[in-house]
């Protein structure tokens, strides 16, 4: 049984805010990251340490719990997304400025609600639906040179939000038939960033100095902290609900932009973020007065 009461829904919504701030580090890493070096340099790197974080984290028996999953088939999937996910947020984040990229994750409470119907018969009511309109209309407010202007970049920052929809509500379609493989969620899909980066590092390999490793390794340990709290998250709260909290990245991603890169923002910005998070206080509304279900998820 899936427990959503009110502790549970409070914890969750928790869990997504500290995943919002410790991803909007690692995403600020990323586009420091792109003006010097291809993706295949950083994310060899880093998906071999995050692997690494996950079998070390716990005592020793830890590693069998990492290593094992109820759910092969849908891990499978959850990598593969996250490994073209990944990929087309850096080359996003090259692209674009912040604010322009994370517009579009207005955009997965839609898809996550598509495929959360489909693969695991969450049904999305009027309340879910008015609150992801709030989001639309967010996003709307937020684009900069309004939706005539879409480029490269922002086709890639869709495909970028495409895949982390999949990977989400695969986490959760496990997280339901496997509650004790948390870590096997964050192992294996960095797992498959290291293989797959790493057979294309030598094509795009350049020398590194010791503070650009630093950075790594400091964007893997944030990388493992921000999946692990996502996944506890998402065991807690239906994706459609998980995704328009972490809208908040915007206020993160406006004040790092402009300090760290000097980005400009205007009202837009802030009306439009003002509306996602709206529609996130509403999805958090609607689990707090639903009841919670009572029915036995079954191992795939």
């Amino acid at each position: 049984m899936i427990a959503r009461g009110r502790e549970a829904v409070f914890l969750g919504v928790s869990l997504t805010v500290v995943y919002t701030l410790l991803i909007t580090g690692a995403d600020a890493i990323t586009k420091l990251f792109s003006a010097n070096y291809a993706a295949p340099q950083m994310f060899a790197l880093s998906g071999g340490l995050v692997a690494l974080f996950c079998l070390a984290a716990g005592h020793k028996s830890a590693a069998k719990r990492v290593l094992a999953t109820r759910c092969p088939r849908v891990m499978g999937l959850r990598a593969a997304a996250t490994v073209i996910g990944t990929c087309a947020f850096f080359y996003a984040f090259k692209l674009l400025p912040f604010a322009e990229v994370f517009l579009f994750i207005a955009i997965i409470p839609i898809l996550a609600a598509l495929l959360s119907r489909v693969m695991l018969n969450e049904s999305a009511g009027g309340q879910v639906w008015g609150a992801m309109i709030l989001g639309v209309l967010g996003m709307a407010a937020l684009f900069p040179g309004g939706l005539h202007s879409f480029g490269a970049g922002h086709l890639v920052a869709f495909l970028a939000v495409a895949m982390g929809a999949v990977s989400m509500v695969a986490s959760r379609y496990i997280g339901q038939r496997d509650p004790g493989g948390l870590l096997s969620q964050v192992f294996y899909p960095n797992l498959a960033l290291m293989v797959v980066m790493g057979a294309a590092l030598p094509f795009v390999f350049v020398p590194m100095g010791w503070w650009d490793v630093l950075w790594v390794v400091y964007y893997a340990a944030l990388l493992f902290a921000a999946r692990w709290v996502l996944v506890a998250a998402l065991k807690l709260l239906p994706a459609y609900v998980v995704t328009p909290l972490m809208n908040l990245q915007f206020l993160w991603m406006v004040a790092i932009g402009s300090v760290a890169f000097g980005e400009r923002t205007g009202a837009g910005v802030f009306l439009g973020a003002a509306l996602l998070i709206a529609a996130g206080a509403w999805l958090v509304w609607d689990q707090v007065r639903t009841p919670a279900p009572k029915t036995a998820v079954p191992a795939e």
